[in-house]
């Protein structure tokens, strides 16, 4: 007979004494039990005890997280929270230098735990720390000549407490100090500091930035480009991480009027502050400083580092969602200069009329001729093109770069056309326009950064107008595949479809350069595309005769069975998570994978990503497959219901699910990129019986079935298959033939 659900088997230990095993009563009160581990060893007192976990994570049991409990946890009697708290108070304020160090060593620890941390908190632990940093700090820089390690080392972990304690959102960051702001600043702004105080100095000022409005403000006015670009010379890839977050955050909540373009602008980007973040990203230095630093260094770029640069790109995309959100105002005169120079530019000023009354007919009607010949559909009042949004002015700032900044390739194509019939011509304005709000798409111009994507793309780090060179290429390009495809205008739409495609497997590969995605495009014809869509077709053909889809229909359970044991699998090997968080680059790691009998998912917090799998038996928590009542996804998950940030985030949502179990109780995930996202909901409905319904399973499906398919129809190639089997030939007049094998 099973035992009862309330009873859990657990050893706790007790220093210099011997385990004891014991049941735990689940329905009793927490104080209680704690009592009665206290008598069996004697001990007063029994309220300031507590029972933790004895692993790592040294976590504190409470009434809230004691379901996590499960059989065969080993768990720790220890000081409750509060007597700790209260004893780490007064041991961080010793007058020994030794006992302070030890004091805040233990602090850096306990802190990741949220009630310890609750409690340290209640004594105005947060104040305290910062005094010593503030004030503290300068009383041991007298001796840090003599005491360097130890100075370090005490900053280092005081720091560490701090970003611990602020991490579990209990205090609101509005509350901190101007000199505090300016100690914290100092820490980053001094050269050769050492990196765990630089790391942690940069994190606490990304998280100010990230969740005060004031503090931003603040803190834009103590850094600026100045101090942090020694960061990004450096080789430490962690500090050049946190610095380029620190930039992001700095970018994302500066006020919009100051995130404003200035290309043209003569700032000192040494002196600059922050806030000014448009005009520094527009700086030579800085792009490449990171492409050379940091993309193009001779290591590796780790995951975090990847997400920092996608998140410093969509941002530095988004300074153009002002333009292309702006409509054209046919009244703005300035305006309708750019396109009269797009029109000079064309066709020079050999044809200029004068400026003579009697000729401003001629003059109209020569303005006419020429902007149809530009391609615009409002041949007399072009402005009137550019009135719809997206992709509003930014399409006719890109159609003037091109104009200006490669000049021949600009007159080659507007006067190749012209020359075209017109239903032949390529018209360059309706072109620049389309493909303008094509590639804002591709670029997703406008939206907020991913929560996980590691999505970004070198080949933007590598020129200082990276958005209008891609234009430029792209419009040569969609020029150059009109002509292939002998397009005439009733195939507008065809040929920017093939763009975008041309263009979107182009990026796939990750060009390094311009010049290399240029490349890209040139092996990327009108005849390959064709090409490779007929071999995607080949390969997803579906014959229709009644014998091939019984023959589909007889072995798909098969494929099926195949596919669920891949998934599970895959589970078995496990997978590591991210618990994301207010502040991304401090996220803790968690593992989890199925046990190899496929009854019990083991699951555990990890300190960093772990190289390879991660052994079941370091995975301190465990949840039977029995108990899991439902698997939830996007929306309708618990942890996305309660993060409102998290909840508005598209791609998140779509990575997102939950295992139900027990009541009110869950496991939520955030998978690592959409691949493991359907790996992990197939896996766990196909342990509850359930239908596997992703994307991925239908796409291994289609592409198994037509293995399988061309597999077995193989030696039938080029024969035809007669309607009628064959006759069954008569027996020979002797059998001779047989070899008697004894």
């Amino acid at each position: 007979m099973p035992p009862p659900a309330d009873i859990v088997k657990v050893a706790i230990e007790w220093p210099g004494a011997y385990p004891k095993l014991m049941e735990i009563d689940q329905k009793k009160p927490l104080s209680a039990i704690i009592k009665e581990v206290c008598d069996g060893w004697s001990l007063a007192n029994h309220e300031y005890f507590a029972l933790q976990h004895a692993d790592s994570s040294n976590f504190y049991i409470t009434e809230k997280n004691r379901n996590e409990i499960k059989n065969g946890t080993i768990l720790r009697l220890t000081t409750s929270p509060a007597q700790n708290a209260q004893q780490l108070h007064e041991r961080i304020q010793s007058s020994s230098m030794d006992a302070k160090l030890e004091a805040l060593k233990d602090l850096a620890s306990l802190s990741r735990d949220v009630t310890f941390a609750q409690e340290f908190i209640n004594l105005d632990g947060i104040s305290l720390l910062t005094q010593m940093v503030e004030s503290g700090t300068e009383r041991y820089q007298k001796l840090q000549k003599i005491m360097k390690p130890c100075f370090g080392d005490m900053l280092s972990f005081t720091l560490t407490a701090f970003v611990e304690l602020m991490d579990h959102g209990i205090v609101s960051w509005d509350t901190f100090s101007v000199a505090f702001i300016k100690k914290i600043a100092s820490f980053v702004n001094k050269s050769g500091m050492d990196i765990s105080i630089l790391q942690r100095s940069l994190a606490i000022l990304e998280s100010m930035v990230l969740n005060s409005h004031d503090l931003y403000q603040k803190v834009a006015q103590e850094i600026t480009i100045g101090q942090l670009i020694p960061h990004l010379q450096g080789t430490d890839q962690e500090i050049q991480t946190y610095t380029i977050a620190v930039i992001n955050a700095l970018f994302l909540k500066a006020p919009d009027e100051r995130r404003q373009v200035g290309v043209e602008s003569s700032v000192d980007i040494l002196d600059c502050p922050l806030t000014e973040m448009a005009n520094i990203l527009a700086q030579k230095q800085l792009r490449s400083i990171i492409l050379t630093n940091v993309i193009r260094a001779q290591r590796a770029i780790n995951n975090e580092m990847a997400h920092q640069l996608y998140v410093l790109q969509v941002l530095t995309f988004n300074l153009l969602e002002d333009r292309m959100m702006t409509k054209m105002d046919p009244q703005d005169q300035a305006q309708r200069d750019i396109i009269f120079e797009l029109r000079r530019i064309a066709f020079d000023a050999e044809s200029e009329p004068n400026n003579s009354s009697g000729s401003m007919e001629k003059r109209k009607s020569m303005y006419t001729r020429d902007y149809k010949k530009l391609g615009f559909i409002n041949h007399v009042n072009p402005a009137m093109d550019f009135t719809q949004t997206p992709p509003g002015m930014l399409a006719l700032d890109n159609m003037l770069y091109f104009a200006k900044h490669h000049q021949d390739a600009y007159i080659r194509i507007v006067l190749e056309n012209s020359s075209r019939e017109d239903k032949h011509e390529c018209p360059f304005g309706r072109s620049s326009i389309e493909l303008t709000k094509m590639l804002c798409e591709i670029l997703k111009v406008g939206e907020l950064p991913s929560e996980t994507c590691n999505d970004f793309h070198p080949m933007f780090f590598t020129h200082d107008r990276s958005f209008e060179e891609f234009f430029c290429i792209c419009i040569q390009l969609l020029n150059k595949t009109w002509k292939e495809m002998r397009a005439t205008s009733e195939d507008f739409n065809k040929v920017m479809q093939v763009v975008k495609e041309q263009v979107m497997r182009a990026l796939t590969t990750k060009p390094s350069s311009l010049d290399q995605f240029k490349c890209k495009l040139q092996n990327l014809s009108y005849t390959e595309i064709l090409k490779i869509r007929q071999s995607e077709r080949m390969n997803q053909e579906d014959f229709q005769s009644r014998p091939i889809l019984e023959l589909k229909e007889k072995i798909q359970p098969e494929i099926l069975e195949l596919i669920k044991q891949q998934r599970l699998n895959r589970l078995v090997e496990g997978t590591c998570f991210r618990k994301l968080n207010c502040r991304r680059r401090q996220d803790k790691f968690w593992y989890c994978r199925l046990s190899p009998n496929h009854k019990v998912l083991h699951y555990g917090d990890l300190e960093e990503s772990p190289q390879g799998e991660v052994p079941h038996d370091s995975l301190q928590d465990k949840l039977p497959v029995a108990d899991i009542k439902a698997v939830v996804t996007g929306k309708d998950c618990p942890h996305m219901k309660e993060k409102g940030a998290l909840k508005q985030n598209k791609e998140v949502l779509e990575l997102a699910f939950s295992i139900l179990y027990d009541s009110n109780c869950q496991l939520n995930f955030i998978a690592p990129d959409k691949h493991e996202y359907c790996i992990w909901t197939d896996g766990l409905n196909a342990l509850l019986g359930k239908d596997m319904m992703s994307e991925l399973t239908r796409n291994d499906l289609d592409t198994l079935l037509s293995m399988e398919i061309k597999l077995r129809l193989l030696d039938l190639e080029n024969i035809q298959i007669p309607d009628a089997p064959p006759p069954i030939p008569k027996e020979p007049s002797n059998y001779d033939f047989v070899y008697d094998c004894n």
